[in-house]
């Protein structure tokens, strides 16, 4: 019961976190956009913390990682929970896992779609790409007065300027 209050209060306002019951919990290592980035299920049974919680990553959004580095992420965590079995770990093991991040994940592929992206923009000649970066949009005079005549001193729309007239 006091370890359950402690994650509450660590994790309070961590989107990383996520408490699926009171003896369940998830936690999201790497950013959500990061492609290394995996998830960690921890379900404690009855007689925690003298046995192991049950540690699981079969989440779907572990489903880009292979199941070599799971099972190796898993072992690693495993070999933390012997060494701390009998105490509270649960947080314990959530840390371990962000400090150990790069380490679990370093065989890891990055199956994205940026990546295939940057090799195919890296076989292409960077003198064209350069030329449409120095590209600016060119207003004539009569369009840069109608933005000025739509804006205040400071250049900001004024208050209401996209709102609908009902009546009409």
């Amino acid at each position: 019961q006091m370890e359950l209050e402690a994650l509450r209060s660590i994790y309070e306002g961590d989107v990383c976190f996520r408490e699926l019951s009171p003896v369940s919990f998830q936690y999201r290592i790497g950013e959500s956009g990061d492609p290394k980035a995996f998830l960690i299920e921890v379900s404690w049974p009855e007689t925690y913390p003298q046995t192991a919680p049950v540690i699981s990553m079969d989440a779907f959004f572990n489903n880009t990682i292979s199941s070599a580095i799971k099972q190796s992420i898993l072992d690693k965590l495993m070999v933390e929970v012997e060494a701390n079995l009998g105490t509270a770990m649960t947080y314990t093991l959530f840390e371990y896992a962000k400090d150990n991040k790069e380490v679990f994940m370093e065989n890891q592929p990055v199956n994205t779609v940026t990546s295939i992206s940057n090799s195919i923009a890296i076989g292409t000649p960077d003198v064209p790409a350069s030329k449409k970066k120095d590209k600016k949009e060119h207003l004539s005079k009569t369009q840069k007065r109608k933005l000025a005549d739509k804006t205040d001193n400071k250049g900001e729309l004024p208050r209401g300027w996209n709102w609908v007239d009902v009546i009409k």
